[in-house]
This record gives C-alpha cells, structure tokens and sequence, in this order.
C-alpha cells in the first residue's frame, strides 16, 4: 500500500474523529455518533476516498487493513476532542453530558485514560477492519450491479 494514501487516509479518519468527538457531545446525537465511529468510520472514509478518486481497492487484505487503521486512528482523533472537551464541562461547569463517563474520566489520571483510549481504539480497529471487509465486497457487487454493456441480455 502506497505510503501517500495511507497518510491522506490518516489525516481524513483523524479530522473525522475529531468531528465525531464534537457531535457525541451533543446529548441527542451522542449515541449516533459514536456508533458510527465505531462501527462505520472506515466505510465512510474509503467511500469518500474512492468518490474523490484517491484511492483504488485491489484486494480484500488491503481494504481490512486500511479499515482496521482508519478505525485506530480516528477513535485516537475522537479522543483527543471528546475526552477534554467531556473534562472541561465536568470540572468547570458541573455540566455532565453522560454521566458515568463524565465522572469516570473527570476522576481518571492521564495513564488510566492513555490505556482506555489504546484499548478502544484496538476495538474499535477491529470492528472496522470487518467494516472495510465487506465494503471491499458491497464496491465489487454494485460495480457488477451497475454494469453498461451487460452481456447477458444482448440478442444474438
């Protein structure tokens, strides 16, 4: 895999994360975000990747694997915003967003949130490495889906 989209994946998925981070603030749409950060990010992100013609998926291992990286690094970018952002409104403004999660990372130190946001971010790597997976195969069947010159139908 090209170093160059692996960086331009990197920085899509990071500035995402950080959105994500942002949104799941909002208390209607916090469910919605996170579950799309953990479940969907890589499909998301190659899709776009693809529409803005950066990328090209050759094989099934290339697009788990770029799925299992864009899941890392975006739940690292979705840390980064969410986690001081959820502090801050704890600490200052006594404002909890949800609460055992305000409370348990408000009360946390810096290693115990270092480890939280590693292990999330693993799981959340797997998860969208299974989302690339089948992303790579929903490309292949709308690509024989949508097909011009279809041969099957042509009259002899």
């Amino acid at each position: 895999m090209n170093k160059i989209i692996l960086k331009q994946a990197g920085i899509i998925s990071f500035l995402t994360g950080i959105i994500l981070g942002v949104i799941t603030l909002i208390p209607v749409l916090g469910g919605i975000a996170f579950g799309i950060l953990m479940c969907f990010i890589s499909t998301v992100v190659i899709l776009f990747m693809i529409k803005l013609e950066i990328l090209k998926l050759n094989s099934v291992q290339e697009s788990s694997v770029l799925g299992a990286i864009i899941g890392f690094i975006a739940f690292c970018g979705f840390s980064t915003s969410y986690v001081p952002f959820i502090i801050a409104l704890a600490k200052l403004f006594q404002i909890y967003p949800n609460y055992g999660i305000s409370m348990a990372l408000s009360n946390a130190s810096f290693g115990i949130i270092l480890m939280l946001t590693i292990f999330m971010g693993i799981l959340c790597a797997t998860v969208n490495a299974f989302s690339g997976f089948l992303t790579f195969y929903g490309i292949d069947i709308w690509k024989v889906v949508n097909k011009k010159d279809n041969e099957h139908f042509k009259l002899k």
